[in-house]
């Protein structure tokens, strides 16, 4: 048996490469409620993932444009994988009581996750697009930028449209047309585009493979979505949220926002 190095004039190599004392200077609580610092750890937790979701999105469009779809399919893969940890890390917040919260909560001023640049990418990635939503981060410029060209660019949901369309399906011209930056609505044929391909295909084949990868991505945010909205009923009822907004009932009309529409409604059709 060799014994490992146990050696070394400063911080390990370890800790260099992953910045432990970094990591461990971050949650930074304001107060001395027992609650905040999962609160904290939770949140950085949630950004370092959407940071990954966002590259695995940008990449997966940029990969639809090019004639091999597993590549893409794997990227949206990865995306959907990190979105269920980031669905996992809700579990330290699930039994938040009000008076827990409240400890803590005077802390956070009008600082909100409504508020987070990454998440609302990742949001305008999928296709949920708005550009009020972008005029949040105005006195970030490179955060606000990255929000406009995500707004004005098309969604991944644009692009897989253009894939069933190269690959022979028919996609209505209005549809492959369209602003991106408009909210999406479904159509029909788009349903129908869907449906054939859960239909005559299977595991296996690249396009359901696809299909079933942009279905994973879309139930795990919708999933974090619900997620927050359980953990922000618990912890504050209906109260007003931080950063201003109607808090749960926000949250409630978000649910409603359905990601990449046609592959769900297809389901009925087959």
């Amino acid at each position: 048996m060799v014994t490992p190095n146990l050696s070394f004039a400063q911080a390990t190599p370890y800790d260099e490469y992953v910045g432990t004392d970094t990591l461990r200077a971050l949650p930074g609580p304001r107060t001395d409620a027992p609650e905040e610092p999962a609160f904290l750890v939770t949140t950085q937790v949630m950004e370092l993932y959407f940071g990954l979701v966002r590259t695995e999105l940008r990449l997966a469009a940029r990969l639809l444009g090019t004639p091999d779809l597993p590549p893409a399919t794997a990227a949206i893969a990865r995306a959907a994988a990190y979105l269920d940890v980031v669905n996992t890390a809700w579990r330290p917040l699930n039994r938040l009581t009000p008076r827990q919260f409240n400890a803590f909560r005077p802390a956070l001023g009008e600082g909100s996750g409504f508020q987070s640049a990454l998440y609302r990418e990742v949001e305008f990635l999928l296709g949920d697009k708005s550009e009020s939503l972008a005029r949040v981060h105005r006195g970030n410029p490179e955060a606000h930028g990255e929000l406009l060209a995500a707004l004005r660019a098309p969604s991944l949901y644009d692009v897989a449209l253009s894939v069933l369309a190269r690959l022979g399906y028919e996609i209505p011209a209005t549809t492959l047309a369209r602003d991106p930056a408009q909210p999406y609505q479904p159509e029909p044929l788009v349903e129908q585009a869907w449906a054939r391909v859960y239909a005559e295909r299977g595991a296996g084949d690249h396009l359901w493979e696809l299909a079933e990868a942009l279905t994973d991505v879309a139930e795990g945010f919708m999933r974090w979505r619900t997620l927050h909205l359980m953990v922000v009923r618990r912890a504050m009822g209906a109260k007003t949220g931080t950063g201003g907004s109607s808090g749960a009932s926000w949250l409630e009309r978000s649910l409603r926002r359905e990601i990449f529409p046609e592959l769900w409604s297809a389901r009925t059709l087959i």
